[in-house]
């Protein structure tokens, strides 16, 4: 059977490489890389990786984006680091751009402070209504994708008692984070069309589910990660995802239900998942209990892992876990670099080469 394509989307912060303050440079390193696109504050930038079926191909896409961010940032003075959320005090500059400035004369300070960097995975899907049946049917494995790559236990220079506070701040949004199951493509997009009948958001793009149906690509996107310390563990949160779809389709076209998870459950599991990350328990999605966040993440691996075998990736998922698990996610280093040197060694820890 084919496998499905998945591509990769990473923001990054862009920083002074010696004291690590955020650097208002986007605009002029887009000139030096069109490539790259700009984004809300022009603090960061973001990529994007083409379509991949082999992982190592992903990895290798990954790997290549944060080199041409490297070095169109370097062009301009500044370092293009993945740090979900700036440890160093910062006041964003918005962007020029006419959309943007329109978004902060609406959500004031929602959008003036909304400087994180996140990690969006698409995966293809067939059509809208496989989107919104794969929509529907993952809602409650997303709080474990934000564990695994939680990177922002800072805010405005003070550690935030979150491994993931992005999340936080992310949720500002009206339109932010779970959502109810939708039940059919036509509902979906009726949702959308109510949502922007509020005159509420600006435009479409700003529905920010966790998990949405993608306005430009066939793909369903999935947005619940902060950006990864290292290119390798957005490669397993890419494969967990294109399982997690995959399982989703087939349940779909096979006729099992929608889980009945409630989205109040859900809102906690993601509470819970971006205050400890990895470090302590998530919600196990079959009981809605506490179980340590490994267990969860293994239980994951075993839901899809008839995906990740028909795809080749289930030896490669578990390798990256294990890597990661040992390791940790970015929020660890962070911490432990923190206590070394306030937040300038935060900064300087991630530039190490």
């Amino acid at each position: 059977m084919d496998v499905r394509a998945v591509g990769v989307e990473e923001e990054f912060l862009l920083v002074d490489p010696d004291t690590g303050a955020p650097r208002a440079v986007a605009g002029t390193m887009l000139r030096h890389a069109p490539e790259l696109t700009g984004e809300l504050a022009a603090e960061q930038v973001e990529t994007a990786t083409d379509p991949c079926a082999d992982l190592a191909d992903l990895l290798g896409e990954l790997r290549a984006k944060r080199a041409l961010a490297a070095d169109a940032a370097r062009a301009v003075g500044a370092a293009a680091v993945p740090l979900a959320t700036s440890p160093v005090p910062v006041e964003p500059h918005v962007a020029e751009d006419a959309r943007y400035r329109a978004m902060v004369d609406r959500f004031g300070l929602t959008a003036a402070e909304q400087l994180t960097c996140a990690c969006h995975v698409h995966v293809t899907v067939e059509s809208d209504d496989e989107a919104v049946a794969v929509v529907d049917r993952i809602r409650p494995w997303l709080p474990p994708l934000l564990a695994l790559s939680v990177n922002s236990p800072f805010w405005a220079g003070a550690e935030s008692g979150y491994a993931g506070y992005r999340t936080q701040v992310w949720g500002r949004w009206p339109t932010a984070g779970v959502t109810e199951p939708f039940g059919s493509a036509a509902e979906y997009h009726r949702c959308v069309e109510n949502l922007l009948a509020t005159d509420t958001i600006l435009d479409e793009g700003m529905v920010y589910f966790d998990a949405r149906v993608s306005r430009r690509h066939p793909t369903v996107e999935v947005r619940v990660a902060d950006v990864c310390r290292e290119p390798q563990d957005a490669v397993l949160l890419a494969a967990l995802v294109r399982g997690l779809v995959d399982t989703a389709a087939r349940e779909w076209r096979a006729g099992v239900p929608v889980p009945p998870v409630r989205t109040e459950v859900l809102r906690l599991a993601m509470w819970r998942a971006s205050r400890t990350g990895l470090d302590g328990d998530l919600l196990d999605p079959w009981t809605e209990r506490p179980a340590p966040a490994a267990a969860v993440v293994l239980g994951l691996v075993d839901r899809i892992a008839p995906a990740l075998l028909d795809a080749g990736d289930l030896p490669t998922v578990l390798d990256l876990w294990r890597e990661l698990a040992d390791r940790r996610p970015g929020a660890h280093h962070q911490r432990r670099a923190f206590v070394r040197g306030g937040v300038r060694e935060v900064v300087a820890d991630v530039l190490a080469p």
